[in-house]
């Protein structure tokens, strides 16, 4: 419940932030696959106070830091590792902080034998590679799209376990998830359709700016052939 109400949150977020409205069409393409996902997964919600808490405090940061994530790529002229590289030690000194408090028992009693050191390791190079292509995905759409493809993550996860491995998670659910799909297919539609106003526009990349020739260099390699024409 709490990553589809960072759908919303990432709206207004956009908008207090940046001025960045949504268009009608999206916004209630937006609202079906929020609700698409709702019925598809929660199908078994039980309250819990701390819990609560916890998922509250976690959707506005969660929001922000797509939205910047974002916007630090696109206008910022970052990349997704400089980017990584700046805020993962950040990460990391807030988990060794927080891990004795959330998990006291976990690291000095965990048997690190071989065969768990390399599930651990494993582990943690798809997490980074995990991170890396989320942030890939940041750059190159949006804080919204990237929540949309979380969901259809979570959507193909649940369909697969039923056309595959024989799961039966409902006829609900399963009705949740073909509406979350279309949802998302009709987003993406409106997502490629390009405006015509900005598609004759092309923004610089940071490629073509190391590629150009510098000016003063250029004026004097200008110089230094009129010099040799002259002496010729």
């Amino acid at each position: 419940m709490a990553k589809i109400a960072v759908t919303p949150t990432i709206v207004v977020a956009e908008f207090m932030l940046f001025q960045k409205k949504v268009s009608s069409k999206k916004a209630v393409t937006l609202a079906v696959v929020s609700f698409g996902v709702a019925v598809a997964t929660v199908t078994d919600l039980e309250f819990n106070f701390f819990g609560a808490c916890v998922a509250l405090a976690w959707i506005v940061p969660s929001a922000v830091n797509k939205i910047l994530w974002s916007s630090l790529q696109q206008s910022g002229n970052w990349t997704a590792l400089a980017l990584m590289w700046k805020t993962t030690p950040i990460t990391i000194f807030f988990l060794l902080t927080l891990m004795p408090l959330l998990d006291p028992p976990g690291l000095l009693l965990f048997n690190w034998n071989f065969r768990n050191s390399c599930a651990v390791i494993i582990s943690a190079l798809f997490g980074f590679l995990l991170q890396w292509s989320g942030a890939l995905a940041l750059g190159a759409t949006s804080a919204l799209s990237h929540v949309v493809l979380g969901q259809f993550k979570t959507i193909v996860i649940m369909l697969s376990g039923y056309l595959i491995f024989g799961s039966d998670p409902g006829i609900t659910s399963v009705c949740g998830a073909v509406l979350a799909l279309g949802g998302m297919s009709f987003y993406t539609y409106l997502g490629l359709k390009k405006d015509p106003a900005t598609s004759g526009k092309k923004a610089p990349s940071r490629q073509n700016s190391f590629m150009a020739r510098p000016k003063v260099a250029a004026d004097d390699s200008d110089d230094a052939d009129s010099e040799q024409d002259d002496t010729v």
